[in-house]
């Protein structure tokens, strides 16, 4: 049993929040070297050495052998939704998009998942949920079109529509994920060994084996440690020390904003009106629906 500290919660969570906040910069300044599928492969690689590293330092390494064996459909599963479907659509989003459009619209997975959890779960749709759809979807709008929607000009067609499809994927991700019974850690190590393989057999296929630049390679560790491995488990970390739960996981609210700072003064990417007013559409939608909820599966990330 963890020790209750609210204090070290917040520090933890915000930490994370924190580190989230700079991956879709990571993303795209290392898709300035890297393919979508040489930087899923590169990332996945540094994540599940760390993962690893964390399951070994838990005791926790015979287990992962334990619950693939139990679940072994689920684990597979699993794992070829994230890292290996999920990343690879998500970061061709990101290479054909502003970095400021592509993070919000994957922002709406959680409004994603109350669509999915009605043929998966079988749960019906509230008037709360149906309210907070059209209103977050219409913030995606509103953010895909840089305001203008009447006229849907978007600065990409398939960026947009990859970066709806990502939030399908990993709101089916997180769904399936609550069928496991398997600590947190050890069941995204199993997803990272199941995923990286076939990532890599893809880079083979294609021809994208060769040794990256050493800037790209910084670029790739940095998504694989603080989007994919360390970051999720300063979460779980502040999630079990959570005195008060709500006040932790409100903190992940704070990231998009703070990932268009990042947005804004390391890619020198112009921040539009309409992704501010988009976003707040979005987050207000996501707020509203959560808001007494209890039936859907409780993510650790967003």
């Amino acid at each position: 049993m963890s020790v209750k500290n609210q204090s070290r919660a917040m520090l933890l969570g915000g930490s994370a929040v924190l580190l989230w906040s700079t991956v879709a910069t990571a993303f795209k300044l290392s898709l300035q070297w890297l393919s979508p599928v040489q930087l899923l492969g590169w990332a996945s690689l540094f994540s599940t050495l760390v993962l690893i590293i964390a399951v070994c330092w838990q005791r926790q390494l015979g287990s992962v052998a334990i619950a693939f064996r139990e679940r072994p459909l689920l684990c597979l599963s699993l794992g070829v939704i994230n890292p290996a479907i999920y990343y690879l659509v998500l970061f061709r989003a990101y290479d054909l998009l502003p970095a400021q459009q592509a993070q919000a619209i994957n922002y709406t997975w959680a409004l994603t998942l109350s669509l999915l959890a009605v043929p998966l779960l079988k749960q019906p749709l509230r008037g709360r949920d149906m309210i907070a759809l059209a209103g977050g979807y219409m913030g995606a709008l509103m953010i895909a079109t840089r305001g203008d929607l009447l006229a849907l000009d978007f600065v990409s067609g398939e960026g947009v529509a990859l970066a709806m499809i990502s939030t399908l994927f990993w709101a089916l991700y997180w769904i399936l994920n609550a069928r496991s019974t398997a600590p947190a850690t050890v069941m995204l190590l199993i997803c990272f060994l199941v995923g990286t393989p076939l990532v890599w057999a893809l880079m083979a296929w294609k021809g994208d084996l060769g040794m990256p630049p050493l800037k790209a390679l910084a670029g790739a560790a940095w998504v694989g440690l603080f989007e994919m491995g360390i970051t999720f488990m300063l979460w779980l970390g502040a999630m079990r020390s959570a005195v008060h739960v709500s006040r932790v996981s409100n903190l992940i609210f704070l990231s998009p904003f703070l990932s268009l700072v990042f947005i804004r003064y390391l890619l020198d990417e112009p921040i539009a009106p309409a992704t501010f007013i988009g976003l707040g559409m979005i987050i207000i939608a996501v707020i509203y629906q959560q808001k007494g909820e209890k039936a859907k599966p409780a993510p650790a990330e967003a």
